[in-house]
Parts: structure tokens; sequence; C-alpha cells
């Protein structure tokens, strides 16, 4: 019997917080690979003010459904938890042009530094304008951000 290699991603990002159109990608990712990491990656550059361990947690409650998701942390180049747990894939949802351009980029580099391929999952058209800096910053003017939050 001819054995077929697992088809793993991972879906990497800071995730501060965890939006519905995070959500969105994972639901429809979660059809498309055998295992998906949804990876909480340190990122120097942006304001994680949520600790790393609640906000693991926290995704796993938001995800506890799918049997083929498992939520974790990672510290490094995200090519290198990719050859860790051995993904040939990583999944990234892209909502604008702004941030196709960026992704393309870093899809260029994962693909040359890390033989490891991007999958682009367009946002559905009502998260579009959902991002975890936009609800962060409604959450400090104390706007209710539930409708955001899976």
């Amino acid at each position: 019997m001819l054995q077929t290699e697992q088809r793993i991603a991972v879906f990497p990002g800071s995730f501060n917080p965890f939006t519905i159109g995070h959500y969105s990608i994972v639901e429809r990712a979660a059809g498309l690979f055998d295992k998906i990491y949804v990876a909480i990656g340190f990122n120097a550059e942006k304001n994680t003010d949520v600790a790393v361990n609640h906000r693991v947690e926290s995704i796993k409650n938001a995800l506890a459904t799918f049997e083929n998701v498992e939520v974790t942390s990672y510290t490094g180049l995200t090519v290198e938890f990719c050859h860790l747990v051995k993904a040939r894939y990583i999944v990234r949802g892209i909502r604008s042009v702004a941030d196709f351009e960026y992704e393309r980029n870093m899809a260029d580099l994962n693909r040359r530094i890390g033989n490891v391929e991007t999958i682009l999952l367009y946002s559905l058209p009502e998260h579009g304008s959902v991002s975890s800096s936009v609800v962060r910053e409604l959450e400090r003017y104390g706007v209710d951000v539930s409708q955001f939050l899976p």
C-alpha cells in the first residue's frame, strides 16, 4: 500500500488577540490539511501585552472542536518551527493588497531559506476590516469588541 505524506501546515502569528478573521482562516484551512499548528511566535516589533501562555490557552478553547488543530508557541524563525514539526506549508490570511505584498515577499523568503510553501487564504469580506491592532485599539477606548472575537 502506498503511504502518502501528511499535509502539515503552520498558521503563525502573534494573535493578540485571536480574532474572528483568524478563526475563519483556521476553519477553512482545517479542511485542506491533515494537521495545522496555530503557532504564536514571539515578535519583538509587536506589542504583546497579553502573556503568550494566556493566548495559547484562550485560542485552544476557541479551537477545541477542530481535531486536526494544535495550538502552541515558538521562538525563532517560522521556517525553523516548520522544520521542527515537519510542516511543509505556512498558512496566512490576507485582507488587502497591502497584506498581499508583504505576504508575497515573506513567502518568497520562506521558500528560499526553508523550502516551505506559503498558502494564502483571502479573508471573508465581512472580516476584511478586522485586525488584531484595530480590536486592541477599540478595546482601549472601552468599545465592546466581542463581535470581533470567536
